[in-house]
C-alpha cells in the first residue's frame, strides 16, 4: 500500500523526513479510539446508503479483527505508514482487500485525529475523576482516625495555631474535590464530535454528523468545520486541570517530606514507599513524594509546551498539531501513576500522635487564646494583641511556655486575667473551641467528615 497522499508526488519521501514526520511511535496509543471512530463513521455511511450493506459489514468486521490483533500483540506498526490512522487502514486492507479504501469516504485524517483525541480525553478524564475519588476515600478514612489528634498548624512555615490532624488532611480532600469538578466541567466542552468536518470545509457526501455523534456518545457536533479540526482547547483544559491537580499533590508531598524528617518526626513513611542511600546506611529517603513533587514541573511543562505550539497557528490544521499528543500522553501517564501511588502511601504511613501533641505544648501557638480572652473581657483586640505579644516576649526571655507562667505573672500584664485562663491554653482545648463552620473544632471536623462522606457517596 503506497502512502495515502502519494498520487501528487514524483519522488519517494526522504528517509530522514519519514522518520521526522512520523507519529506512529506515540500515537499508536489511539488505536482503540481510532477504531471506535471508524466503526461509527462506517455505520453512518451504511445507514445513509453511501456504502452498501455488504461493504459496511465487511469493513466493520475487518476493523474488529484488526482491533483484536492489536490487543493480542500480533501487530507491528510501520513507520512507512506514518501514523495510527494509516497503519490501521493498511491492516484493514490486508484483512478485507480494496473495500478497505472506502472507509475513508467523506472523512479526512484531520477530523479523524480530532475525534480520536476527543474520545481519548473523555476516557482519561473520566478515569482521573475515578482515581481522585479513590484518593479522597483514603484521605477521609485517615481523617476519621485522627479527629482529636492535635498538631501545630503553620503560616510562613512557623507554628501558628494548633489544629486537628483530620482538619489538616481534609483540606486536601476539598482540593481534590475541586479538581474532580474541573475535570468534569471541562469534559462538557469536550463532549462534541468533529467527524464530518473533513479536512476543514466539510464534505459533499450526504453524511449525518449527528448520527455519528450519537453512536460515539457525544452530545453535539461542532458548529464550525474549521474550528472542529483546529480546536485543541479541550486538550489544553485537560493539561491545565492536570497542572492544578499536580500542584495540589505536590503541596501534600512537600508536607509529607517535611513531616517525615527528623526535625518534625510527625509521621513515618512505610518502607515500601522509600529508598535508601548507596553510601549512608541509616538513610530512609522519601523518594515517592519527592518524585511526585518533581513531576509536577513536568506536567506544567506539557501545558506550556502545547500553549506555545498553538499560539501562532493559522487556521486550520497544521502539522504542528502532531505535537499535542506527546504532551497529553505524558501528562496522563504522570497523573495515573501519581494518583495510584499517593493513596497507598497515605494508607500505610505511621502517624506519631504524641510527637505532634508535644510540638503543640512546646511553642506559643496558643497565644491567640490570651488575646481572645482579654478581648472578651472588654479590652479592644488591638490592645489585647499588644499585651499578649509582651507576655510571649516575657515567656521567651524566662524560657517558659504560656502554661508555665503563674497567675501572678499574668496579672502583672493585665488585671483582667483570672485562674480560668489556664483551661483555655491546653492544645486540645484550643482546637476544640474553634467550632465555627469550617473551623478545626472537633465537633465541626466531625460534621465536615460527614459532609465529605456524602460527597463520596454522590
Amino acid at each position: 500500500m503506497s502512502k495515502a497522499w502519494s498520487g501528487r508526488f514524483t519522488k519517494e519521501m526522504d528517509r530522514l523526513v519519514e522518520e521526522y514526520t512520523s507519529s506512529i511511535s506515540f500515537d499508536y496509543r489511539l488505536y482503540r479510539e481510532d477504531i471506535m471512530g471508524s466503526l461509527a463513521h462506517v455505520q453512518m455511511l451504511g445507514e445513509k446508503g453511501i456504502l452498501s450493506l455488504a461493504e459496511t459489514e465487511a469493513i466493520k468486521e475487518g476493523l474488529l479483527v484488526v482491533k483484536e490483533s492489536i490487543e493480542k500483540g500480533e501487530v507491528e506498526f510501520s513507520l512507512a505508514h506514518e501514523d495510527i490512522h494509516i497503519n490501521i487502514e493498511k491492516l484493514l486492507y490486508d484483512e478485507i482487500g480494496p473495500v478497505a479504501g472506502k472507509l475513508h469516504t467523506a472523512r479526512s485524517r484531520n477530523d479523524q485525529v480530532a475525534t480520536d483525541l476527543h474520545l481519548y480525553v473523555r476516557d482519561k478524564g473520566e478515569g482521573i475523576v475515578k482515581l481522585l475519588g479513590e484518593v479522597q476515600v483514603v484521605i477521609l478514612n485517615l481523617a476519621k482516625q485522627h479527629i482529636e489528634t492535635v498538631l501545630p498548624g503553620y503560616t510562613h512555615l512557623q507554628r501558628a495555631q494548633p489544629v486537628s490532624f483530620a482538619h489538616h488532611l481534609l483540606a486536601y480532600f476539598w482540593m481534590l474535590e475541586r479538581d474532580k469538578e474541573r475535570f468534569r466541567d471541562s469534559l462538557q466542552r469536550n463532549n462534541q464530535s468533529p467527524l464530518g468536518a473533513g479536512a476543514l470545509a466539510g464534505t459533499t457526501f450526504p453524511i449525518d454528523g449527528e448520527r455519528v455523534a450519537e453512536i460515539l456518545g457525544f452530545k453535539r457536533v461542532y458548529a464550525n468545520s474549521m474550528d472542529a479540526v483546529s480546536d485543541r482547547d479541550f486538550v489544553v483544559e485537560f493539561l491545565a486541570n492536570a497542572s492544578i491537580l499536580m500542584m495540589h499533590l505536590s503541596r501534600l508531598a512537600e508536607e509529607l517530606i517535611l513531616w517525615s524528617s527528623a526535625e518534625f518526626s510527625f509521621i513515618e513513611l512505610d518502607d515500601a514507599y522509600c529508598t535508601g542511600s548507596s553510601i549512608m546506611p541509616q538513610k530512609k529517603n522519601p523518594d515517592v513524594p519527592e518524585l511526585l513533587r518533581g513531576k509536577t514541573g513536568r506536567v506544567y511543562g506539557n501545558l506550556m509546551g502545547l500553549l506555545t505550539v498553538l499560539k501562532g497557528l493559522p487556521m486550520t490544521y497544521n502539522k504542528d498539531l502532531q505535537e499535542d499528543k506527546e504532551f497529553l500522553f505524558d501528562t496522563v501517564d504522570t497523573l495515573e501513576a501519581s494518583l495510584a501511588l499517593i493513596g497507598p502511601l497515605l494508607q500505610t504511613l505511621k502517624v506519631n500522635v504524641e510527637v505532634m501533641y508535644k510540638a503543640c505544648i512546646q511553642d506559643y501557638s496558643n497565644a491567640t487564646e490570651l488575646a481572645d480572652y482579654l478581648a472578651k473581657r472588654g479590652l479592644p483586640f488591638r490592645e489585647a494583641h499588644e499585651v499578649t505579644g509582651r507576655i510571649v516576649l516575657y515567656a521567651i526571655e524566662k524560657e517558659k511556655f504560656l502554661l508555665d507562667l503563674s497567675l501572678e505573672e499574668y496579672l502583672g500584664f493585665s488585671e483582667l486575667f483570672a485562674s480560668d485562663v489556664y483551661a483555655l491554653l491546653s492544645p486540645v482545648e484550643v482546637v476544640k473551641r474553634r467550632a465555627n463552620q469550617g473551623g478545626t473544632g472537633f465537633s465541626e471536623v466531625q460534621r465536615q467528615i460527614k459532609r465529605a462522606a456524602e460527597v463520596i457517596e454522590g
